[in-house]
């Protein structure tokens, strides 16, 4: 009897060890997935410019976060929201679809989410998607009023300047308790809410990191210094002490 007690407390000691390293393991295998599903989205942007004259995919359902309902609804690389959608049909209609019928591309393995009713009530279902698209790529900045010095909005590839392309952020991993539209916006200098909050809040589910695609086609995985916490998700998260390190980082990749 002691020694099965011995062994029993060997193999729990190993179990305590390799515990650590294969949920390492596990974390980084996902991101390597949502790294691929990134890049993947990225082909599809790049196709769609090559068969529309250079033109970017357009990003045109924009949500009011604080009132949960459209802004915008016209023709869009995708649609709906991610915190509420059940089916696939959005991705489908999305622009990009049509280059690659994988919906699996659109939701980072990492993203572990359930979808809610518009009362906050789970629906038993995974989000759809996990990823937003820049508002630098043909998306829509004029919507706030406040802007002196509007973000770039880009509606070709060739007029891709600064931030360059192997600079400027299209996809990117989107924090799943804040994701909704499928636009990814940050306050514009000359807002009210610059530089002190977030509009979207990247991810946090890589080790305390976010995965990104950009316009020439590479990927990247960057890690924070400072975690990403949603408060409230319907309103936007204020940097926190700590973070403008990594709220400045964001913003070089999408405003000028």
């Amino acid at each position: 009897m002691i020694e099965l007690l011995v062994v029993i407390a060997i193999i729990a000691a190993l179990a305590a060890l390799l515990f650590p390293v294969l949920t390492a393991a596990r974390a980084k295998a996902q991101s390597t997935i949502c790294l691929g599903n990134l890049k993947q989205l990225q082909v599809c942007a790049v196709m769609y410019s090559a068969d529309n004259n250079d033109i970017l995919p357009p990003n045109n359902a924009i949500d009011d976060f604080t009132e949960g309902d459209p802004l915008d609804t016209g023709i869009s690389w995708c649609a709906g929201s991610a915190r509420t959608d059940v089916t696939y049909t959005n991705i489908q209609h999305g622009l990009l679809y049509q280059y690659n019928g994988s919906v699996a591309i659109y939701h980072c393995p990492a993203d572990q989410a359930m979808a809610v009713d518009d009362n906050g009530n789970t629906l038993g279902k995974l989000h759809t998607r996990s990823y937003s698209l820049s508002q630098s790529i043909n998306g829509y900045p004029e919507y706030d009023a406040e802007v002196d010095d509007p973000a770039p909005s880009f509606k070709k590839s060739s007029q891709i300047r600064s931030p360059a392309p192997t600079q400027l952020i299209t996809f990117l991993d989107v924090h799943e308790d804040e994701i909704t539209d499928s636009i990814f916006g940050i306050p514009t200098q000359g807002s009210d809410d610059y530089p002190s909050n977030w509009d979207d809040l990247p991810a946090n589910r890589h080790l305390q990191g976010c995965n990104f695609s950009f316009a020439d086609g590479h990927v990247e995985h960057w890690h924070w210094q400072h975690p990403k916490m949603v408060i409230d998700p319907d309103a936007g998260q204020l940097v926190a002490n700590g973070e403008a390190g990594d709220y400045q980082k964001v913003e070089s990749g999408i405003l000028q």
